[in-house]
This record gives structure tokens, sequence and C-alpha cells, in this order.
């Protein structure tokens, strides 16, 4: 994997970003280090402010997504988000947001979790990339779960909308 290190004023995640995860930078500043399909990225930010700001790119702020999940499925610590729900993008922290140590990992990406030696889990993604995060498989699999649970719920949302009035502009030009 490519690595490219960058200072973002915006983040743009993308339907290919798999993780974004806390890393120590030379200066012993907080930054992370984005994983995608087929690269990897370091920036001088710290994971959740990374989250933050490829929120923003897409319309909000990680506070505002927070709150979302809140009113959605009532998850108020360590609550998945939605940066894009059309193009399927939703991440779950790994430990809370507020953390340099926290990783945020895409539900999409995972194709298997398993327990790993002293309270750690090895992820394995769709492409055959794998991490051990110093998170327990038992935390990890409920993150796993919230997530799912809280894409059905929105998706339900929106599929909703769609189904009634969808395709109606909201402030007509009559």
């Amino acid at each position: 994997m490519q690595q490219i290190e960058q200072n973002p004023t915006m983040a743009e995640l993308t339907p290919l970003t798999m993780a974004v995860l806390p890393k120590l930078l030379e200066n012993g500043q907080a930054g992370c280090e984005v994983i995608e399909t087929e690269a990897s990225f370091t920036f001088r930010t710290p994971p959740s402010r990374f989250i933050d700001l490829a929120c923003k790119f897409y319309g909000s702020s990680l506070k505002g997504r927070q709150a979302g999940v809140k009113d959605i499925c009532g998850i108020t610590h360590k609550a998945p988000i939605s940066i894009d729900p059309v193009s399927g993008m939703y991440f779950f922290p790994t430990s809370s947001p507020l953390s340099h140590a926290c990783s945020w990992i895409s539900h999409s990406h995972i194709k298997r979790i398993e327990a790993a030696p002293h309270q750690r889990t090895t992820l394995t993604f769709k492409n055959g990339h794998t991490l051990i995060l110093d998170v327990s498989y038992g935390s990890m699999m409920n993150q796993v779960q919230r997530t799912a649970q809280y894409r059905f719920l929105l998706d339900k949302r929106i599929r909703h909308l769609w189904k009634y009035g969808g395709d109606q502009i909201a402030e007509p030009f009559v």
C-alpha cells in the first residue's frame, strides 16, 4: 500500500475507505492513517477530527450525525454514524470518539471478525487486508451489530420517504 502524508483542510472519505486508524507521528503529534482498498494515507489529524471533517464534506458534522443516531435508535455512546447513506458509508468507533486511540471502521468492508489473544480482535476486510485491534471481540461484535441496526432503521426511513413522495420537489415552482 502507498503511504502519503497530507494535512487536510477537509477530509473526503469514499466508499473505498475501510478504516481510519490512530497514528502517532514522528513529532509525537496525534495523526491518523486512512486505509483504502488499494492504498493508505497518513494525515496530521486525529481520527475523530478526520471523521468530523468527512461528515462536514457531506453536509453535517460528527456531532450532528451522532445526534441523528440518538434520535433514530437511541444509541448515545460509541455511536455508529453514516458519513453518507446514499453511498453506503457507515462507520463505527472502536472506543470513545474523544480518545486519540479511537479507530473508525467501515461497516461495509468487513468480511470476518475473530477473537485474538490479550483481549484483541482480528478484523479481516473483504479485500483480504487484516488488522489486529486493541478491542475485545465482544465489544467489536457489539459495534458491528449496533451499526447494522442503525443502517436498517435509517434505510427504512429513507425508503419510506421515497415511497411517499420522493419524486416530489420540496418547493415547487408554480
